[in-house]
């Protein structure tokens, strides 16, 4: 993966708990996917990939976490990959 997990998440202003809603794992398992104990599936890279275009949105950014917060993961990720087209 050219990006990594941790400059990823930062990118998109997550906490390793937020990230990890959007992947349906615990904090833990971003935590060892930075650190490099874990990879992510196939699955999660090719999200990851997307949500790095999603990255540089500012307005996705300033939203991503209310959105998180108030509307859910699915509303999340909905957000994340309509920025990335």
């Amino acid at each position: 993966m050219n990006i990594t997990v941790k400059n990823l998440r930062e990118d998109l202003h997550l906490n390793q708990a937020q990230f990890g809603q959007l992947f349906g794992v615990h904090p833990m398992t971003v935590s060892k996917w930075e650190r490099g104990v874990l990879a992510p599936n196939d699955y999660q890279q090719s999200l990851m990939q997307e949500f790095k275009k999603s990255a540089q949105d500012k307005e996705v950014k300033d939203t991503l976490t209310g959105v998180l917060i108030g509307a859910g993961i699915a509303a999340a990720i909905f957000l994340l990959l309509k920025a990335s087209r």
